[in-house]
């Protein structure tokens, strides 16, 4: 993708200029506008409002403003926003204009799958390594990536320069596997195990979990069959008040 020439200048000339901090809540949404402008930029679209934006992404337009507003981009009354230009921002705010090697700890179902999947190749994280105590899975292959024991781990993460470690193991060994990630020197890591991480400060914990995920999702579906039920019972009321 071909960047702006002024903006190019600007960054060259300007390596060190203040960057505000961003709120969680606005870094954890910058991967969806990514996402939604990307493909609108494949698509052939220029620029977009904030209140397309807002809609795609589910959010209000005042909330995606404020958002873009810690890029520095605030975009243009009656056209909105340069759809091209906005993907280079979020891509360099996110730190995605180069590769982050990951190691992933844990060769079982999940670590296998997360191994195999291309997506992260393809989005910039490439597997650097894949370890696990289990002398069955030391040495086969997944996803193109071989298997090493649990003490290569801190060698993975130097030989690579690793910083981000998946955690796919049982909830019962998630915590030594992180005291490792930490001890090779792995500063983020993403957990998929149902336990809370103790890390020192400094070091970042994303936590995948599906139940909590499901747990969401049941409490949006009680709601919506507990409207249903309330909508039934007041047509029902009003049936019999026309009857009688």
């Amino acid at each position: 993708m071909k960047t702006c020439t002024s903006l190019l200048l600007f960054e060259v000339m300007s390596p060190h200029r203040t960057r505000r901090r961003i709120p969680d809540a606005t870094v954890s949404r910058l991967p969806i506008y990514l996402q939604i402008l990307t493909a609108q930029f494949e698509a052939g679209v220029s620029s977009m409002s904030s209140e397309d934006l807002a809609g795609l992404a589910g959010v209000n337009a005042a909330k995606v403003r404020k958002d873009l507003s810690y890029l520095g981009s605030y975009g243009t009354r009656g056209v909105g926003y340069e759809v091209q230009y906005l993907v280079y921002q979020i891509r360099h705010e996110l730190g995605l204009e180069h590769d982050w090697h990951v190691v992933i700890v844990g060769a079982g179902n999940l670590g296998q799958a997360l191994a195999g999947y291309g997506g992260f190749a393809d989005r910039g994280y490439p597997v650097a390594g894949i370890v696990d105590v289990s002398p069955d899975k030391v040495d086969t292959v997944v996803g193109g990536v071989r298997v090493r024991p649990l003490e290569d781990l801190h060698q993975i993460v130097s030989a690579k320069n690793v910083s981000i470690g998946v955690i796919a193991t049982p909830s019962s060994a998630a915590q030594e596997a992180a005291d490792l990630l930490v001890r090779a020197g792995v500063t983020s890591i993403l957990n998929f195990a149902s336990v809370v991480l103790s890390v020192p400060l400094g070091v970042t914990v994303r936590k995948v979990d599906l139940a909590v995920e499901l747990q969401i999702l049941s409490y949006h579906e009680q709601r919506r069959a507990a409207a249903a039920s309330s909508l039934r019972a007041v047509s029902g009321e009003a049936g019999r008040s026309a009857s009688a």
